[in-house]
């Protein structure tokens, strides 16, 4: 919308891009635009004001109205063009970065970084924010920063000493090769940015553990062809992902298991198996869940992941479409690996990764060295969650189910 726009109850006002899907945001009143505080492309703040609509008669304020934003500090959004081609459309999530607040001047020229409630406490207690260290994005000072500061302070707040069972201080990051001339420094997008803290703290506070094993992967790929065969013109076609989706959620029915996450004093056992599909997009990978997948038939695992990834591409999905999985699949078979071992991703307890089909030599039942079809897959479990034995089990009934995939079909 532009300023002077009259819109009613429900006209879309903007598309918000977070870190992972791209969402309408409409109109809850009748009016009349009357400012745009947010520039189309820029970041904010959950809680920004983004515009104003004004009845008749009223006219804009100069600058936004304070108060009302909800006290939410961290999270992040991005106002997107409202009118995107699908097919050229920016990954979901992507170019969403922590934005901040107008920034107040230090005494030697910096600027200080911090969140609208967090100046506004300090103006009201009368806390210097130059003392105050910020624990937010990129040092960016929020609300609990302020907790001990007092009026007037001239020093950092309190902050209490480490527990004996805390952890050891993070060794600060090694910078990066300064740019050179022809090179270019890119600003993370909030996907990135989210990828970044989340698959670190995975490999930092996850114990890792690997498993894999080789499949026979011919019975799955005749019977795969046979089924294609089948199918009518513009029907739908079956990939090896299909059957591979359909056998890991068959194998965590078998072995239980590994469904399940770890949570500080207790381990969460989950009743259904959620499979959070890993999906490449432009600027990072997203996991839509296809929910309940243990009563799903490969025909239904099929059409759910197509419409999946599909919507993650375009980033229509919703929030609750990519949140609470319960074990995920990685397939990068089809990018011509044929091994790799995959990060967890937190909370869940095991990631599955799937390795191309190749066709090699191998020793038949007779000991004779035929020509065969051999599929690598890795488990990386989580040594709190799973033992591996555990894991163990549960790569043998998956490759039961790939090795007799009309198992699959009953």
């Amino acid at each position: 919308v532009q300023v002077g726009d009259s819109v009613s109850v429900g006209d879309p006002l903007a598309e918000v891009e977070t870190d992972k899907a791209t969402m309408e945001m409409v109109a809850f009143d009748d009016g009349t635009v009357g400012a745009l505080y947010v520039e189309e492309g820029t970041k904010a703040p959950l809680g920004e004001n983004l515009a104003v609509l004004l009845d008749e008669g009223e006219e804009a304020p100069e600058s936004p109205p304070a108060g009302g934003a909800p006290q939410v500090e961290t999270e992040t959004a991005e106002a997107e063009p409202a009118a995107t081609d699908a097919a050229d459309a920016p990954a979901a999530g992507g170019d969403t970065a922590e934005a901040t607040a107008p920034e107040s001047g230090t005494t030697d020229g910096e600027r200080i970084k911090a969140s609208p409630l967090a100046r506004k406490i300090a103006a009201a207690e009368g806390i210097d924010l130059a003392t105050v260290k910020g624990s937010g994005p990129g040092g960016r000072i929020v609300k609990k920063d302020l907790a001990g500061a007092a009026a007037g302070s001239t020093t950092p707040a309190a902050v209490s000493a480490p527990s004996v069972t805390s952890s050891p201080p993070s060794p600060a990051p090694v910078p990066a090769v300064p740019p050179g001339e022809g090179d270019q420094r890119q600003p993370l997008s909030g996907m990135r940015t989210v990828i970044a803290e989340r698959l670190l703290a995975s490999k930092t506070q996850i114990p890792h553990f690997y498993l894999h094993v080789e499949i026979d992967a011919e019975p799955m790929m005749t019977l795969r062809k046979q089924a294609n065969a089948a199918v009518a013109e513009g029907g739908n076609k079956f990939t090896v992902n299909d059957f591979v989706l359909k056998a890991v959620a068959g194998a965590a029915v078998a072995v239980p298991e590994v469904n399940a996450s770890f949570d500080g004093d207790a381990i969460v056992r989950y009743g259904s198996v959620h499979l959070s599909v890993a999906v490449a997009i432009d600027d990072g990978l997203v996991t839509p869940v296809i929910r309940d997948a243990q009563d799903k038939s490969l025909l239904e695992i099929s059409q759910a992941v197509k419409d999946l990834a599909e919507r993650a591409k375009n980033k229509k999905l919703s929030p609750d479409e990519f949140s609470g999985g319960t074990v995920t699949v990685s397939n990068l078979g089809a990018y011509g690996v044929h091994s790799f071992d995959a990060i967890i991703n937190p909370p869940q307890s095991m990631i599955l990764a799937v390795g191309a089909v190749v066709k090699k030599p191998v020793v038949d039942a007779a000991g004779n060295i035929v020509a065969g079809l051999r599929m690598d897959v890795g488990l990386s479990g989580d040594h709190r969650v799973v033992d591996g034995a555990v894991g163990a089990e549960y790569m043998a009934a998956f490759r039961k189910l790939i090795e007799n995939p009309a198992s699959m079909l009953v």
